[in-house]
């Protein structure tokens, strides 16, 4: 136990010093992210600075005896592509094709090609769905590392006290990863964003994870560890669908936007509440899951969808009004 605190520590200090290299690489070579209209800073801040997420699952690939081969490399893959984004600019066909093929090189570590072919679509395109809302809602400090945070958190939770389903070596690694992200891009001026690479590796990290929970404990209810991002993403493709938008192009219409950008509400304070009330949900679903009583996810989602809803509507209501 003693060893393996100390492969932690030493770990902490790689990946905080990969971080800090990334810093000067990036202002070097002007990995900048300027603001543009759509943005919801005002100053230009590093991208790209998520890249640490990739090197905490290579870090613990390496101390790990190697272990889920093929979910490293879809990571690795997917990462690798979506830095490329964050350089320039790759083809919305490519990028979804390293994202299918990422996501189906996951599946066949999970060893879900032996369900029934429905379920393996339903699966991909859910799993495809959470990539683009990771990277849809990383767009003010301290979102995505604290929702990530919280996620990883339950993760940790529920491997060491309900039901063992992965490696606890992995989540640990991971949070190490997100907590050093997040000492410079949870602040008032953040130093760096997480960009396409952090959105996209993270989200693959939690699909695989939680992927292993589902198949470990034949409860699909897990899905739900991610209602928040979830809600947020597809009531607001609906909202844009409704008003015949472009749902592939950018936009400031998640709620959280609103929020932030229309009504001035700190960034951080965002991050927390979404963080937060994640949190809450995660404690019903623990409870759920332990009790057998799939009624309290039920009404916990139906509640929500509700105050979401509602939640929504008044903030547009406050914005016009401001307008």
């Amino acid at each position: 136990m003693y060893n393996s605190w100390l492969i932690f520590v030493a770990g902490a200090v790689f990946l905080l010093a990969i971080e800090l290299i990334y810093f000067k690489i990036a202002a070097r070579y002007d990995i900048i992210d300027k603001p543009n209209e759509r943005s919801s800073h005002s100053s230009p801040i590093i991208r790209g600075g998520g890249i640490l997420f990739l090197f905490s699952v290579i870090g613990w690939f390496v101390t790990g005896s190697f272990s889920f081969p093929w979910f490293v490399t879809a990571v690795l893959i997917a990462s690798v592509v979506s830095f490329t984004d964050d350089l320039g600019t790759v083809n919305f066909l490519i990028r979804m094709a390293v994202q299918c093929a990422s996501i189906l090189l996951i599946f066949f570590q999970l060893d879900i090609y032996t369900y029934p072919v429905f379920l393996v679509i339903a699966a991909l395109i859910v799993s495809v769905g959470t990539l683009n809302a990771f990277n849809f809602m990383d767009g003010i400090n301290g979102i995505t590392g604290m929702y990530s945070l919280v996620t990883l958190a339950t993760l940790y939770f529920v491997q060491t006290q309900i039901i063992s389903f992965t490696h606890t070596d992995l989540l640990i690694w991971v949070s190490l990863a997100l907590i050093i992200f997040l000492v410079f891009n949870f602040r008032k001026n953040a130093r760096c964003f997480a960009g396409d690479v952090g959105s996209i590796s993270i989200a693959l990290v939690i699909v695989f994870l939680i992927g292993q929970l589902i198949i470990k404990t034949n409860w699909p209810y897990w899905i739900f560890l991610l209602l928040v991002y979830g809600m947020d993403s597809v009531i607001t493709i609906v909202f844009r669908l409704i008003r015949r938008e472009n749902i592939f192009k950018p936009h400031r219409t998640h709620l959280y936007q609103y929020y932030s950008n229309e009504l001035g509400y700190d960034h951080r304070a965002i991050s927390v509440m979404y963080g937060l009330v994640q949190f809450f949900f995660n404690v019903v679903l623990a409870y759920a899951f332990i009790q057998g009583n799939v009624r309290w996810v039920v009404c916990t989602v139906v509640a929500f969808t509700g105050l979401y809803v509602m939640a929504r509507f008044s903030v547009i209501r406050k914005v016009k009004a401001i307008k």
